[in-house]
């Protein structure tokens, strides 16, 4: 009687010994994957979309870089098209690009939902490389404002998009992470501005190679985005 009491206490000290255990092994488990460690399981890797959220930053580039390109170069862009100290003039060109963008934002949605991130992607590069090369090759002011015209609709097109794309493309546990490359590459994009229009006042016709720029960007946008990944989200639908 009293070996299989000793039998059945053992027995029952063993298995609360092992349920601790196991208990413990599962809460250790958690922790791993709440801490990141265990992040791969159950997850695509963050490598495998990180590409595609640098491509579809290319268009938040673009946006920071069309809206800085004239800070440098307007002077002496104002110089060889003849509006030099025509402030009325001078502010359309700035600001011309911006109610582009105003008209684009408002139908990026409907683009997007209707023939796919992909190719939103695309419809927004194209009126950026005519804009961009109307601009480049523009010889009076009416020509320069209708180019900044077709840049700032595909300005309004592109980064709403992007971001789009990038949360739904992007695992969740790096979905913040990559949600602040789109602002990164706008600020990119105006450095990029800045830096390329030194130049201009020193160098005749400069300007337009600024311009001209830009039109390298759009078309690798262009033509990447149809090796890309589509939006699951999207697809789902």
């Amino acid at each position: 009687m009293r070996g299989r009491h000793v039998d059945s206490y053992s027995m029952y000290k063993r298995g609360t010994r092992d349920h601790v255990i196991n208990t413990y092994d599962y809460d250790k488990e958690q922790v791993r994957l709440l801490s990141g460690v265990g992040k791969d399981i159950g997850n695509p890797s963050w490598k495998r979309s990180f590409p595609y959220i640098l491509l579809a930053a290319l268009s938040s580039f673009l946006f920071g870089y069309h809206l800085g390109v004239v800070n440098g170069t307007l002077e002496s862009m104002s110089h060889d098209l003849g509006f030099h100290g025509d402030t009325m003039a001078e502010g359309l060109v700035v600001s011309t690009c911006l109610g582009g963008a105003f008209v684009g934002s408002l139908f990026s949605g409907s683009i997007a939902d209707g023939v796919g991130r992909r190719r939103a992607f695309q419809l927004c590069a194209l009126p950026l490389i005519i804009g961009s090369s109307m601009s480049a090759t523009a010889k009076n002011l009416w020509g320069m404002l209708l180019g900044r015209l077709f840049v700032g609709t595909g300005m309004g097109i592109g980064p709403p998009v992007a971001a789009l794309y990038v949360a739904e493309v992007s695992p969740a546990y790096v979905r913040g992470t990559y949600g602040s490359c789109s602002q990164l590459a706008t600020c990119l994009g105006l450095m990029g501005a800045l830096f390329i229009g030194f130049p201009a006042k020193q160098i005749e016709g400069w300007w337009r190679m600024c311009f001209w720029a830009s039109v390298t960007p759009a078309a690798l946008l262009t033509l990447f985005m149809e090796f890309s990944v589509e939006s699951p989200h999207w697809l789902f639908k």
